[in-house]
């Protein structure tokens, strides 16, 4: 005989379904579905311990995602970066202080998170193409995957510093009746 094993993934959305089925909302309200389950003895966890470590480390790795320092650019610089190893079936998770760790550690980091970032770009642009194509509400969404302007305006500094009247000269724009004279900061 042979036991077929289902995703937990799998199992949650047979939950959905039978939330659906009694009556339960669109859009899904999380709180609402969770007490559904809860509720209807569709979900538990009898492992507590289980359950109480998955929710402390969420918990320290949200803490860690959100830990910044301040460079020497001054800028605004995320702290802890995570890295996945594999130990057998297990994956487990490390998380390095970038001050500390080797280039090693911070180039699985980053090529990790912008996998992370490409990951997500392509679902989002298959969803995109499906609701361009499929929708029947009308209208369309044009997706853009280019970020560079998107980067260069959020790297722009935040605070306004002008200069003082003697730190700039004036430079003549051409000539024509609309022509003044603009000030620009001397480089340095």
């Amino acid at each position: 005989m042979t036991t077929i094993v289902r995703k937990k993934t799998d199992q949650m959305m047979d939950i959905y379904d039978l939330y659906l089925q009694a009556g339960g909302d669109e859009p899904i309200d999380l709180n609402k579905l969770a007490d559904f389950a809860i509720n209807n003895d569709h979900w538990s966890r009898t492992n507590l311990a289980d359950l109480r470590r998955q929710l402390c480390k969420r918990e320290f790795a949200k803490a860690f995602r959100e830990q910044y320092h301040i460079d020497p650019q001054g800028r605004h610089v995320r702290t802890l970066h995570a890295i996945v190893k594999c130990d057998g079936d297990t994956q487990k998770t490390f998380w390095g202080d970038m001050r500390k760790v080797d280039e090693v550690y911070m180039t699985d980091a980053f090529q990790r998170r912008r996998s992370q970032i490409v990951g997500d770009c392509t679902q989002l642009k298959i969803d995109v193409d499906s609701w361009n194509d499929n929708n029947t509400v009308g209208g369309s969404y044009q997706l853009l995957l280019n970020f560079t302007d998107d980067v260069a305006e959020r790297t722009q500094p935040t605070t306004y510093s002008p200069k003082k009247p003697q730190e700039a000269e004036l430079i003549p724009l051409p000539k024509g009746p609309f022509a003044k004279k603009v000030a620009r900061n001397k480089p340095r």
